[in-house]
């Protein structure tokens, strides 16, 4: 499966769909698609689909639930959904939603959106999944709550339809205390299910800072937030961006965090990475070079056995000499040394003195001869 979709990928939720206000929703997008470009990062900004007239059986529509109020609040048309959708893909991101139900589903298809997020409440919700599965658009979904069996079952349901699968740790916890994290629970993913990207899905609030560094470090390439901006103007008086929310201020914060991780952490984790010569300089200063323990006469084979009694071994290692590191076992020395004189490439016969690509190496590293 193509994992790509995932890789380095930014998920910013607007938080309960903006209150249902599309004028807030662009303000939102705008000022987030200004943070993502400037910290150039790869971000997808996602909104919550619900067919809100059928979502909310027609007998509840009174009742005090939050979350059915909360629904009801936040209704938007197709159309203002396009216009959010439209103005996403403007500032340079990927749209992308949390379909709740089939209808929703069907405008995720119609918009093309290109990737679908499975929320964990919806995890094991099959109707809905095999819905969301008839699209086969690569699909996100988190963790929270979600038994392994459940997880299991999703994630072979994914590869056996070839759907690009990424799994976000989640605590369904709104907001979380550090305490509450988890993010160890990013390396059982990573072992349990080592064909798809794992992610973090995360909803703490005392640091945009420590959680990125430790799970970029865990190996989660994929992250979630909630986004919000600042209530301003009577009608919204008394409102206050949620602790879990992430602001522009945040989340600056916090692909900074990410850019910083993955600049110490180098990005080569599958083969050996190519050494620097600043770092190949650094080292050969702190070498020791081979010295004449007494005069040494031309002719005198060296070996294992008598190098004890030829040389010693001590800083610094000079341009040209032999260091601890070479193997001089069986070698001939061409020309008298005398004591206290480093053993140079000039004084044996083999590799060291006639392979061109060693001998410039070793004539090019350590300090001048005084």
């Amino acid at each position: 499966m193509d994992n790509s979709y995932f890789k380095d990928l930014f998920v910013l939720e607007l938080a309960n769909n903006h209150w249902g206000n599309v004028d807030r929703g662009l303000k939102i997008v705008r000022d987030f698609g200004a943070i993502v470009r400037h910290n150039s990062v790869k971000a997808a900004i996602k909104l919550q689909f619900r067919d809100v007239d059928s979502f909310v059986h027609k007998d509840f529509k009174d009742h005090q639930s939050r979350y059915i109020q909360k629904t009801l609040d936040t209704k938007l048309t197709e159309s203002e959904y396009k216009i959010l959708v439209d103005e996403v893909v403007n500032v340079g991101c990927i749209p992308m939603a949390t379909p709740f139900d089939e209808k929703s589903v069907d405008l995720c298809d119609k918009l093309n959106l290109p990737i679908i997020k499975i929320a964990s409440s919806d995890a094991n919700d099959w109707p809905l999944i095999e819905k969301i599965a008839t699209l086969k658009k690569p699909i996100i979904t988190s963790t929270g709550g979600l038994s392994e069996k459940d997880l299991d079952d999703l994630v072979a349901f994914c590869k056996n339809r070839n759907i690009p699968l990424a799994i976000n740790h989640c605590v369904s916890m709104y907001p979380s205390e550090d305490n509450e994290l988890f993010l160890d629970q990013i390396d059982y993913l990573k072992n349990r299910y080592p064909d798809n990207v794992i992610g973090l899905s995360t909803h703490e609030y005392h640091s945009w800072t420590d959680s990125m560094l430790i799970s970029y470090a865990k190996g989660a390439r994929t992250w979630e937030r909630h986004i919000d901006i600042e209530y301003e103007g009577k009608e919204w008086e008394g409102k206050s961006v949620s602790k879990y929310c992430s602001t522009p201020k945040n989340c600056d914060v916090w692909f900074q965090a990410y850019n910083k991780a993955k600049e110490m952490s180098g990005g080569v984790n599958d083969l050996k990475r190519v050494i620097p010569n600043k770092e190949t300089r650094y080292l050969d200063e702190l070498l020791r070079g081979i010295y004449a323990k007494k005069n040494i006469e031309q002719g005198t084979i060296i070996d294992s056995k008598n190098f004890s009694e030829l040389f010693y071994l001590a800083i610094p290692l000079q341009k040209g000499q032999i260091s601890c590191r070479e193997i001089i076992n069986g070698i001939s020395i061409t020309q008298d040394i005398s004591k206290d004189k480093p053993l140079t490439v000039d004084h044996i016969d083999g590799p060291y003195s006639t392979e061109s690509d060693l001998k410039s190496m070793i004539l090019d590293r350590g300090f001048e001869a005084v």
